[in-house]
């Protein structure tokens, strides 16, 4: 051990400290390009994943669910099979459309997704010949990972919809210019159109037929080429006149009667603009009907930047507007980013001052020499030295980090800042071990450049090993080939980035700032006779000999202690299993989302209806600031792991803005009871925002068979079972209800003799019932449809249908009811598949306080009983799979625990290359998971839920673990490689280690607790600090013990 001349061979600090100006020149110039560097990283919300999910869209109007379901979905699903990477084919058809969400593995690469949508438009556009006739079709959405960060609303007073929709697109034009906007978008533009409402009543005492009027007006609008004239020098264009180019020429019209009569349009018709009717999405915010233009980032941008140039634009873009029209803003991205990574910065900087004071105060402490015959405090003093050589080497880390991140474009987001805090816990470590090495030889009596080299030598691999193993335990996260991973990705590239970073900084950087900084303490020098009186060297105070005792009982009495390390890690895996599971937490964000579900079939001016109720009386809770609604649709995604809610007529979405994170926690537990007791005849759901990959619902069971009917009744006990766990709420399904269906039965041997077929039928009530587009009227760059259709009081009762007039082949034209019959039927609303089989998703919320997987946990055993009983029964085909969270989270868990044996290959391999000992290895690998006691008792005793976050903090403990376990096992070998008995080499080591694995334990520890407050980081944090606190103690009383069984060590 006390070899006073330096050993042969290169020394990379012995180097530093020779070249003193070069090394002073890289401090220098890396610190400030660091520094620049933070200023360039893209910041964001969420690190960028790519969604990889595409949605096919069909619509085929007049077929019932089933039909759809047979005919068109069931086709594309089977070409969707053959695409390469196909994982999930989900899909629901409704009468007359069909809509098919189509899901790749999740080990998809992210390059190969965009020739992947490619291969799917082909496929499906070789098979289209096989559809039925009359679709429209297949239509391809693959834009899914478009953030609409920024959405803005324009209101108006006393200007039309048609009015605003031009000042909207001039809006738009405008937005588009600014740097870093990817594309804007409109929300809640209702088209216009020109109505032409005849009453059939007055037609057919005209004699006239609709079918007449039709085909008259379609051949005076038509565009038709009317030649041209050769003349000898030039071409010229005929062109004939009487487009409607207004709509009074439309009512100047001549039709010509069966008589040969004339009479104007105007006289029989009337004529007016409107708009879509039934109208399309609507948007609203505080009530007040608005469009909305939602805008969406460039990749790799910087969202706060964005936000500066936008508001600049749109000060500018507001006072051009006229009176009446004002830009107000719904959703602000911007800000959130800026405080949440003000947050964190303020986090990071938290844990900087801890780390710095731990550095401080263990590495500076001293106890005068004459301390009796001074008063208490002057006792002791703090020699700020040593703590200052660890504080400089923080931001050099940091600084060379943010370049890494910058190289590797790594941008700055919630999870590398948090990897970031994790990493500061431990980048210290590697510092604190070099700086107390140097200040233990320099008082006893080594210079201070024999001292600084002196680290090198005797710590320098064993903490680059160790440093490697906690990088190792990070590995995982940066394999794993699933969305959580590439989401996760950054908490292995920064943490380890951050770890290599550290060694480099310990073994150069410090030995000369200590060799600059650092001064001798004298007085240990003097009282010693010699630097080489045993191995005793300053640890012969109070302290250090209890601990010393405390030790030698671990090693004479070492199967107790074997025993009682066991029982801990037997504790600590049945607490795990009391910990409640989560896949991600909820957002920090305040908005709440409002869901509203109607009954399948509910027309959208019925929804509108309830919605505009529920939103003014939402607008009346307290703390509410804002509250925006999309009628017909879910809301656009604002936010990446937002779940979306495709457009469907009996569907609304709130976003209600509270004003602070407290007033969200009240209303989120207020508003279910709210919405049940004052608006029953909705289904409502108020969620937050999630974090993570986007999951509909917490608990989720899917129930598969073959056979609508007997699937629907199977579904329905799954349901009730559900129902009665008390730790469900809101339990629902997506097959929803059925709709109501007027049958037609037509008499087919009078519709014969009058020459009717069942298409003309259709077609009179289709004309009678939503009317006909009869052509086009052109204005300007816009296409108005003109539409021919019946005034609102013949066609807004359902026995209108009765006295409709249906033209024959004759010219005459007949009641409806004289060939048809009306019956009244019901047919399922809506059919979902899942990989071409029919597929119920049963779902529901937990209640408050419960996580979604362990309530998925309770249900699972009654479930399975209930699919036993379906098969003695005899229904073999029908099966219940867990989805939802579980889902994902077992997805994801899955990819890591993938990258799981390549860890501990590299880990055991490094151990290998450290310690040249098979079984000297195997020892410190045991010592992994030895904190496992401490993370189930701090997360049991802070009722934090264990998540996947927490999870891959539980991976990289264990290399945290291993690393303080080289550091002593190495110092026992060197010891015993010196001749110590191997007895006192075990004791010595583990008093001689103390100090620095303490003090590298308390760092990371203590700069975790800013971080264990944060929602997302926390169940993290309380993990790593609980187990490390318990692996430190197991470290060094129990692996002396375990040492000395192995090794057979007697006294």
């Amino acid at each position: 051990m006390n070899r006073k001349d330096p050993a042969a061979g290169f020394n990379l600090s012995r180097w530093a400290i020779e070249h003193p100006a070069l090394t002073r020149y890289l401090l220098i110039v890396l610190m400030v390009l660091g520094f620049a560097a933070y200023f360039q990283l893209g910041q964001d919300e969420d690190p960028p994943f790519t969604f990889r999910a595409m949605v096919v869209r069909t619509y085929w109007p007049g077929a019932t669910a089933q039909q759809v379901a047979e005919q068109v979905t069931d086709k594309i699903e089977r070409t969707l099979q053959e695409v390469p990477g196909a994982d999930k084919i989900r899909s629901y058809s409704k009468p007359g459309e069909s809509q098919i969400i189509f899901q790749l593995k999740d080990s998809t690469k992210a390059a190969d997704v965009a020739n992947t949508w490619y291969t799917v438009r082909k496929k499906v556009g070789d098979m289209r010949g096989t559809l039925p006739g009359g679709i429209q079709g297949p239509f391809f959405n693959d834009e899914f990972g478009d953030v609409y960060g920024v959405i803005y609303a324009l209101q108006s007073d006393g200007f039309s919809d048609a009015e605003l929709k031009v000042f909207a697109d001039d809006v738009r034009q405008q937005l588009l210019r600014v740097p870093d906007v990817a594309k804007v978008e409109l929300f809640g533009v209702q088209d216009e159109k020109l109505y032409i409402e005849i009453s059939q009543k007055r037609l057919s005492q005209l004699g006239l037929d609709l079918n007449q009027v039709l085909s008259q007006l379609g051949q005076q609008n038509a565009v038709e080429s009317a030649g041209a004239v050769q003349t000898p020098l030039d071409v010229v264009q005929v062109r004939v006149a009487g487009q409607f180019e207004a709509v009074d020429q439309l009512r100047a019209m001549p039709i010509r009667g069966s008589t040969g009569n004339q009479l104007r349009l105007g006289d029989i018709a009337e004529i007016r603009r409107g708009y879509v009717d039934p109208a399309s999405i609507k948007v609203r915010h505080q009530g007040r009907q608005v469009i909305a233009l939602g805008i969406s980032m460039a990749k790799g941008g910087d969202i706060i930047a964005l936000g500066k140039s936008l508001k600049l634009a749109t000060d500018r873009i507001e006072r051009a507007l006229p009176a009446g029209v004002e830009l107000v803003q719904l959703q602000d991205q911007p800000k959130a980013v800026a405080t949440s990574v003000n947050e964190f910065v303020k986090v990071l900087i938290e844990a900087v001052i801890i780390v710095l004071l731990v550095s401080f105060i263990s590495l500076g402490f001293h106890k005068h020499q004459n301390a009796q015959h001074l008063p208490l405090w002057r006792r002791y003093y703090v020699d700020m030295r040593p703590g200052l050589v660890v504080g400089i080497t923080i931001p050099l880390v940091l600084a060379l980090t943010f370049l890494g991140m910058q190289y590797w474009g790594i941008g700055l987001h919630k999870i590398s800042l948090g990897s970031l805090i994790i990493a500061l816990g431990l980048l210290v470590d590697d510092a604190i071990i070099a700086v107390e090495m140097m200040v233990r030889k320099m008082e006893e009596g080594y210079d201070k450049v024999r001292a600084a080299t002196f680290a090198y030598e005797i710590t320098a691999m064993p903490m680059l090993t160790g440093t490697l193993i906690t990088a190792a335990g990070f590995l995982p996260i940066g394999m794993a080939k699933s969305a959580v991973g590439e989401y996760t990705f950054a908490i292995f590239g920064v943490t380890a980035l951050a770890l290599v970073l550290s060694w480099i900084v310990s073994v150069y950087f410090v030995p000369y700032l200590g060799t600059i900084l650092l001064k001798a303490q004298p007085h240990h020098a003097a009282s010693q006779t010699a630097p080489a009186d045993g191995p005793h060297e300053h640890f012969d105070t109070p302290f250090y000999n209890r601990f010393r005792k405390a030790v030698n009982w671990c090693v004479e009495h070492r199967w107790l202690t074997i025993g009682a390390t066991v029982l801990t890690f037997a504790l600590g895996i049945v607490g795990m299993g009391k910990v409640q599971q989560q896949f991600f937490p909820d957002s920090s964000r305040p908005e709440i989302l409002v869901d509203l579900w109607f009954p399948e079939g509910t027309s959208l001016a019925a929804n509108e209806a309830v919605t505009r109720r529920v939103e003014q009386r939402l607008m009346g809770e307290a703390g509410v600031n804002s509250v925006s609604t999309w009628v017909g649709s879910g809301v656009p995604r604002f936010y990446l792991p937002l779940d979306q809610v495709f457009p469907q007529t009996n569907v609304s979405q709130l976003i209600v803005l509270p004003k602070d994170l407290k007033t969200r926690e009240s209303l989120r537990i207020a508003l279910p009871a709210l919405l049940a007791q004052e608006f029953p005849e909705v289904r409502g759901r108020v969620k937050l925002l999630p974090n993570g990959p986007p999951v509909p619902y917490p608990v989720q069971f899917r129930v598969v068979g073959s056979d609508p009917a007997v699937l629907r009744a199977r579904a329905d006990e799954v349901k009730e079972l559900m129902r009665a766990s008390p730790n469900t709420r809101g339990v629902n399904d997506n097959w929803n209800e059925s709709v109501k269906v007027l049958r037609l039965e037509i008499d087919q041997a009078k519709a014969r003799a009058l020459g009717v077929s069942s298409q003309s039928i259709a077609q009179a009530s289709r004309t009678l019932l939503a009317g006909q587009t009869v052509g086009q009227y052109r204005e300007g760059d816009k296409l108005i449809d003109i539409v021919l259709r019946q005034p609102l009081d013949e066609r807004n009762a359902l026995t209108d249908l009765a006295n409709g007039y249906l033209p024959t082949a004759s010219g005459r034209s007949i009641p409806f009811t004289q060939i048809a019959k009306p019956v009244f039927t019901w047919e399922p609303g809506v059919m979902w598949r899942e990989n071409r089989e029919y597929g119920i998703t049963v779902q529901s919320d937990a209640v408050e306080g419960m996580q979604g997987a362990t309530v998925t946990a309770q249900l699972l055993p009654a479930l399975r009983q209930l699919e036993a009983q379906w098969l003695a029964g005899g229904l073999s085909g029908y099966r219940i799979e867990v989805a939802g969270a579980v889902e994902e989270s077992s997805k994801g868990q899955g990819s890591i625990a993938a990258g799981m044996p390549i860890m501990l290959f590299l880990t055991f391999t490094l151990l290998m290359l450290q310690l040249q000992s098979f079984s000297r290895a195997m020892l410190v690998f045991l010592t992994g998971p030895l904190g496992l006691a401490g993370v189930a008792g701090a997360l049991l005793l802070l009722n934090r839920p264990f998540g996947f976050v927490a999870l891959l903090g539980v991976i990289a403990l264990m290399g945290m673990i291993q690393r303080n376990s080289v550091i002593l096992i190495d110092q026992i070998e060197q010891d015993r490689a010196n001749g110590v008995p191997a007895w006192d080499a075990i004791v010595e080591s583990a008093v001689r280690r103390l100090r620095p694995i303490v003090l590298t334990a308390a760092a990371a520890v203590l700069a975790m607790i800013p971080l264990s407050r944060s929602v997302f980081w926390g169940p993290m944090a309380v993990a790593i600090m609980g187990g490390l606190i318990v692996a430190t103690v197991l470290t060094l009383l129990a692996l002396p013990a375990m040492y000395a069984a192995w090794f057979r060590v007697r006294r």
